[in-house]
């Protein structure tokens, strides 16, 4: 089954064309697609897109670029605002040191309220990790040691050091367009050595479209572009791929309702 685990439907670059762009998903076969939250203030947003689709879900959080501004979002308010039948992970949340649009320490208190919500819930973390490889194995690491947590390091981007780590965590792996992308190869070798069965596809859109969709909007059906690039990438059929990643997808986030 095809999921698109991570996009952005509340981001105005849809706001006109909301209705069109999650019927196109549909006729290439996405069935589940995961809208994901950056500003816990902004939330109600991201919740109506997902209350005005079934097959739209939604998480809940903050993004490291806005850490400063929402710090006063606690581990509780996250606990309680995932407890709505269309919330099926937290985040985005993590580190990000190649903007630092938010400070340092903003971001690692922000991403560690987060962990512990999602250690609360159940529900899997969306993981943002960006130039800060170090910082994110040292955190993953002492705070597995507390509690285990369900996570997916989304839009991999990172060492394969990171990869690494995360897999022996427990944590997934999600690959985006960028798996796509001509100067990418070192992200298909970190495809490569990730386990089929933590795998995921995303769009992350309107950002990253993929081969042959570059200069656009991406937009949620354009994860089948992905996909049959990363089956490529890794020898695989492109129907094995995507039955590989959906069933990925259902066994990290256990909220998501499966297709009848």
């Amino acid at each position: 089954m095809l999921i698109d685990s991570h996009c952005h439907l509340d981001f105005p670059d849809f706001s006109e064309q909301l209705d069109d762009v999650v019927v196109r998903a549909r006729d290439r076969g996405v069935q589940r697609i995961i809208t994901i939250c950056t500003r816990v203030e902004k939330f109600g947003q991201v919740l109506a897109v997902a209350e005005k689709f079934d097959d739209v879900f939604c998480s809940v959080g903050t993004h490291p670029h806005n850490a400063d501004e929402e710090l006063h979002i606690t581990t509780d308010r996250l606990v309680e605002l995932s407890a709505h039948p269309k919330v099926v992970a937290i985040g985005e949340a993590g580190l990000d040191y190649h903007y630092d649009k938010s400070a340092r320490e903003a971001q690692k208190q922000s991403f560690i309220a987060h962990i512990a919500a999602a250690r609360i819930t159940g529900l899997p973390l969306v993981i943002h990790a960006r130039a800060a490889d170090a910082d994110m194995i040292d955190i993953l690491k002492k705070e597995t040691e507390i509690g285990s947590f369900p996570a997916v390091l989304h839009c991999f981007s990172s060492g394969a050091g990171l990869a690494k780590i995360g897999v022996e965590l427990g944590l997934y792996v999600s690959f985006s367009g960028i798996a796509t992308f001509k100067n990418a190869q070192d992200i298909r070798d970190v495809a490569r050595g990730v386990p089929y069965d933590r795998i995921l596809v995303e769009t992350d859109a309107p950002y990253l479209a993929p081969v042959p969709h570059r200069g656009r909007t991406n937009e949620p059906s354009y994860v089948a572009d992905t996909a049959a690039s990363l089956a490529e990438t890794l020898h695989l059929d492109v129907s094995e791929l995507i039955a590989q990643t959906g069933a990925n997808a259902f066994q990290l986030f256990k909220k998501l309702p499966k297709v009848l």
